[in-house]
């Protein structure tokens, strides 16, 4: 059976707008003769190349036309084609947090890769090569956390950005975020702001304290 075929074979069972990787296929055959496959199948429309070396399998819906996935999704797959970290830069970390209503010129994400721009669809998105602390915990929450704070620096963190930013988080995942490679100024405030009141306990001890003001030392009111 012939590289195509077996390709073939193995995409029935590959669901429909969902990014994967030409890796996916290394062991059917050599790299190039699965690259020329898959170039084969996308020109005859059985595939649909969105990144060099990421391919989906077209998906037509009635409703909306043709479905793309999004721009997450292959950036998910490029970075496992590529065996690196891919995390969402700190500006749009600032942003998903409302702590800005900038939007991004050009997208921009960080990597672990090299500095370079890749084609997504017809997006041009820039990799931008950061050192490993600001790819902690990359794809979750807790690692935009840390990127819209590392963005923001120590002069741009208030206890107000903070207090957003804790919003958004579980008591966990804060502690996850305190407990990441952060300069000292950033897990002095964290630590802090960790033993903060929540408001739901701030809203119990009110009526409380306002019960404690209305009684007198003899216990009459």
């Amino acid at each position: 059976m012939s590289v195509t075929a077996n390709i073939v074979k193995r995409l029935k069972y590959t669901p429909k707008a969902q990014p994967f990787s030409i890796n996916r296929f290394a062991n059917l055959g050599s790299q190039g003769a699965v690259a020329k496959a898959l170039s084969r199948l996308a020109a005859s429309g059985e595939l649909e190349r969105l990144s060099r070396g990421i391919y989906m399998r077209p998906k037509l819906s009635h409703l909306t036309g043709y479905v793309r996935p999004s721009t997450k999704s292959i950036l998910r797959a490029i970075a496992r084609h590529n065996r690196e970290i891919i995390q969402v830069h700190g500006a749009e970390a600032v942003r998903y947090f409302g702590l800005s209503t900038q939007m991004q010129i050009r997208p921009v994400y960080y990597t672990s890769g090299g500095s370079r721009e890749v084609t997504v669809g017809a997006k041009r998105i820039r990799l931008l090569h950061v050192a490993p602390p600001k790819l902690q915990h990359a794809g979750t929450i807790v690692g935009l956390a840390l990127c819209a704070l590392l963005y923001l620096g120590k002069k741009g963190v208030s206890g107000t950005v903070i207090a957003s930013i804790k919003a958004k988080l579980t008591p966990h995942e804060f502690t996850q975020l305190a407990d990441c490679e952060i300069p000292i100024w950033m897990q002095v405030a964290l630590r802090r702001a960790i033993s903060w009141p929540s408001q739901q306990n701030v809203a119990e001890r009110r009526p409380l304290a306002a019960e404690r003001a209305h009684i007198r030392p003899n216990g009459g009111e």
